[in-house]
């Protein structure tokens, strides 16, 4: 999951990292009353959950009220990689002496998390971490452990140099981590870490994502989840107990576990198909399940045949054709579906389907196949 900047930065202020003021809007008028608060000089900074806004022209600096404005009411309604801007951060313009970038991630290889490092952050961090990484400090935190404090100020003196911000980013660096771990998150990142004076170092931009698998236990980050990262489709199939990732592609795929899943999507592209979607019905025996799963899937215009791959362990096939029969007797499904059922109950579950017309394979291969050709 991802959140704002804006809000990634009301996160680093309790934990005590040290930010600007702020403020968020949603119309242009708004800016000015901002701006006058904060001196007159400051930046717009459009809020969306994707990188390059700098370079999309979503990031100005206003020298006056009147111009942050005008800024903001370029900004706003504007299309970043898709995503249509609707906020607006407003925040005092900071004497950038020199930009530096921090960031920590987990790293499932080696099961620890990494701290990033480099005293070359700003907008071109991606571009070096492609053609020079080796600028790029990367330093393992065993989670068990947790930081060594020596080696830590070890690696920041040699970014840092100076005693005085040496020691800030270790303070900084440490609340990040205990963030990191505290709120379950899979990436929390400060780029730039700004010099704005010759002794003081701060966050002027802020990126936290979050492991969606431990939401459940965070309140306070569900709810900053924004609607605008999850497709309708999938709000929709999260509420109905369905694991769905939209994709890009013209073959609809409903398939029982994750790994399955994944396999499934490996051969319908090994045979040249491009999957639609993602989707797992998890082990349950559910019907309805099944009948929610092909619901979602026929939303997608661009959806030009279904498959069904089902491997029962604990999820029955008899239950799996109960599904498929429901959702045809309710929807007009005008799609060929290419079904695989095999494993528990495979024999009542095959037999229930054929009885209403449909053909059912046991071999993968060829249901693929057969799907790919339609």
């Amino acid at each position: 999951m991802k959140i704002h900047e804006y809000q990634a930065k009301e996160l680093f202020k309790s934990y005590g990292i040290a930010v600007q003021d702020q403020e968020v809007i949603t119309s242009a008028d708004d800016a000015r009353a901002a701006a006058e608060r904060m001196g007159g000089f400051v930046v717009v900074k459009a809020q969306v959950l994707v990188g390059g806004r700098g370079k999309a022209g979503g990031v100005k600096l206003a020298k006056s009220p009147d111009e942050a404005v005008e800024h903001a009411r370029a900004i706003l309604g504007m299309d970043i990689k898709g995503e249509t801007v609707e906020k607006v951060l407003i925040a005092p313009a900071a004497d950038i002496k020199k930009e530096y970038y921090v960031g920590l991630i987990m790293d499932r290889g080696s099961k620890k998390i990494i701290l990033m490092v480099t005293k070359e952050g700003g907008v071109e961090i991606e571009e070096l971490a492609a053609t020079d990484p080796d600028k790029i400090i990367k330093y393992p935190i065993d989670i068990a452990s947790g930081i060594d404090e020596d080696g830590l100020v070890s690696v920041l003196t040699g970014v840092f140099e100076k005693p005085a911000l040496v020691e800030q980013a270790t303070e900084t660096v440490k609340k990040l981590y205990t963030l990191f771990v505290e709120k379950d998150a899979s990436l929390v990142e400060i780029n730039p870490y700004a010099l704005v004076d010759e002794d003081t170092v701060m966050a002027l931009d802020a990126k936290v994502n979050f492991d969606d698998n431990a939401l459940y236990k965070h309140a306070d980050v569900e709810a900053m989840k924004n609607p605008e990262e999850y497709s309708q489709d999938e709000i929709d199939a999260r509420e109905f107990g369905l694991s769905f990732v939209s994709m890009e592609g013209d073959i609809g795929c409903i398939v029982n576990g994750a790994g399955l899943a994944m396999a499934t999507m490996d051969i319908v592209k090994l045979y040249g198909g491009q999957p639609a979607n993602f989707l797992d019905v998890g082990g349950s025996s559910n019907p309805e399940k099944v009948l929610n799963a092909i619901k979602i899937i026929l939303r997608n215009q661009k959806v030009r045949a279904i498959l069904i791959n089902i491997f029962g362990g604990i999820t029955r096939c008899d239950d799996i054709a109960k599904g498929i029969i429901m959702a045809t007797d309710q929807i007009d499904i005008k799609v060929p579906m290419v079904i695989r059922l095999v494993g528990t109950n495979q024999e009542e579950g095959r037999a229930m389907l054929e009885e209403k017309g449909f053909s059912v394979a046991d071999d993968l291969s060829t249901a693929v196949q057969k799907v790919v050709a339609s």
